[in-house]
């Protein structure tokens, strides 16, 4: 398998985490998203949507885009789906609250503060308000469960590391948010990260 991925990208670092921590053996291929090449023939003719993540099977069986899919792929049959019905249930509710509440906002912000430099008066003042709504609900998730599935680790607390560690480089303050700061404390080192 080949990964393809920017590591400055939360999506595509999740399914790398999910890789590493399962021991899947992979390849990682390395793409700057502000170069231009996922919109370049080359890289279309792998991924027409033109983004990354995206695995692709070296022996002609195709490739998975998107990085929620992708993970779930990799890490199927293991201990980061949960087995029961509930809690697989709760891990697709924060995988998808993921991608349509918490990502648009905060790591939009980031992106625009972090790599396209901006200044704060030239952002969007509604990502502000709605990264730390998102923030508020994770943290109270947090104080009745260790985890968001919410026995242990899954691939929910993955998908919400991923952006959730690197929000202070968007401009969010995770100060006001202890449990958020323990939770990632412990899914960064279940996962073997350095902390961010």
């Amino acid at each position: 398998m080949i990964l393809y991925g920017d590591s400055g990208s939360g999506n595509c670092l999740k399914p790398r985490w999910v890789a590493d921590y399962l021991g899947r053996d992979y390849e990682w291929r390395e793409v700057d998203v502000t170069s231009g090449y996922t919109k370049s023939a080359e890289f279309l003719a792998i991924n027409p949507a033109g983004q990354v993540p995206c695995l692709v099977f070296a022996d002609g069986g195709g490739h998975l885009a998107q990085s929620n899919a992708i993970m779930l792929f990799l890490a199927e049959g293991s201990d980061l789906i949960p087995a029961d019905a509930f809690a697989r249930a709760k891990m697709f509710e924060w995988l998808f609250w993921e991608q349509y509440s918490h990502e648009p906002a905060i790591a939009v912000r980031r992106f625009q503060k972090k790599y396209l430099g901006k200044p704060d008066s030239e952002i969007d003042s509604a990502l502000m308000k709605k990264g730390e709504a998102a923030l508020s609900l994770m943290e109270g998730q947090l104080g009745k469960h260790d985890y968001f599935a919410p026995a242990s680790l899954s691939l929910a607390d993955i998908a919400l590391a991923a952006y959730t560690r690197v929000a202070p480089e968007g401009g969010f303050d995770l100060e006001p948010y202890p449990k958020i700061r323990d939770w990632l404390t412990r899914v960064e080192r279940k996962l073997g990260l350095d902390p961010a």
